[in-house]
């Protein structure tokens, strides 16, 4: 489904042009807006299903580009691509547009950025839905995302793109028809300079990681989520096989937060769309419970 959604931009504390996709709560009493923010090598674009149905349910939504990605600009300094720069830039987002509490809804990295603003500002987040990341994640699929992360690739085409997107999430999502394969592509890459196909990222968005060797491989976020629990609804949804947010690390994260909701999305990896019927029927019943 599509709905139209208003063009924001703001600045970052560096002097970034930033994005984001505006959609207005439809109808109803005013209530707490949702912060939409995607995975490491994705955009916007990710939420183009659930946004709108959220803002039918009388919410207003933003979809940001973290700086790097998509329309967003890319960082002169690609230091600056570090979750803590992500969390400020969000800070910045809320104070031009008078925001002082959201629901903050994050999938993989977004996740993470989330935790990073419980523990610097953490009475902005009234809710937070966490999409298939924790505060410590699975070896095996952080290298799988580094892997292919910032990696040249050769593309000639939108058959080519959504290829190289199935190869890389066939496994996750093994549902997906040749149709949901070229949507795919079409919401990750953006036509380059040649005149094919390129991912809409800034490749150099893993500099920093790469900086920081393998221990940045395992980030312990534990005391961040700790901080995000306490206190806040919370669900966490997880994709039955995914290789990031492994059973064991939901399992300590349930245990650690036991008022915490909790959803898993069978027959799909890492991570979920939210536009699986299991995954919805989870998010709208939590989103009703908030202010």
């Amino acid at each position: 489904m599509s709905q139209t959604f208003a063009e924001r931009r703001w600045n970052s504390a560096d002097g970034l042009s930033l994005y984001a996709r505006d959609y207005a709560a439809t109808s109803g009493p005013a209530k707490l807006p949702v912060i939409a923010i995607h995975g490491l090598t994705r955009n916007s674009a990710d939420f183009d299903t659930i946004a709108p149905l959220i803002a039918q349910s009388g919410r207003r939504v933003l979809a940001v580009d973290v700086r790097g990605r998509g329309q967003s600009d890319r960082a002169p300094d690609p230091m600056t691509y570090q979750p803590q720069v992500y969390a400020q830039d969000i800070l910045a987002l809320m104070r031009d547009l008078g925001i002082e509490r959201a629901v903050f809804l994050g999938t993989s990295m977004g996740g993470l950025i989330t935790m990073g603003l419980a523990a610097i500002r953490s009475k902005v987040i009234a809710a937070a839905i966490i999409n298939d990341v924790g505060p410590e994640v699975a070896q095996e699929g952080l290298a799988r995302i580094a892997a292919y992360a910032g990696q040249p690739v050769e593309i000639n085409n939108w058959a080519d793109a959504a290829a190289y997107v199935r190869k890389l999430n066939g496994v996750a999502l093994p549902h997906y028809t040749d149709a949901d394969w070229d949507a795919f592509a079409r919401r990750t890459f953006r036509i380059g300079t040649e005149g094919t196909p390129v991912p809409d990222y800034d490749p150099d968005i893993m500099a920093p990681i790469r900086a920081a060797g393998a221990k940045a491989l395992v980030p312990n976020l534990w005391p961040f989520f700790t901080r995000l629990a306490k206190g806040r609804p919370v669900l966490l949804v997880r994709g039955e096989t995914s290789d990031l947010l492994s059973a064991e690390i939901a399992a300590k994260m349930r245990k650690r937060a036991p008022k915490m909701d909790f959803v898993e999305v069978p027959g799909v990896g890492h991570a979920p769309m939210l536009d699986e019927p299991e995954a919805k029927a989870a998010i709208f019943p939590f989103l009703s419970e908030l202010p």
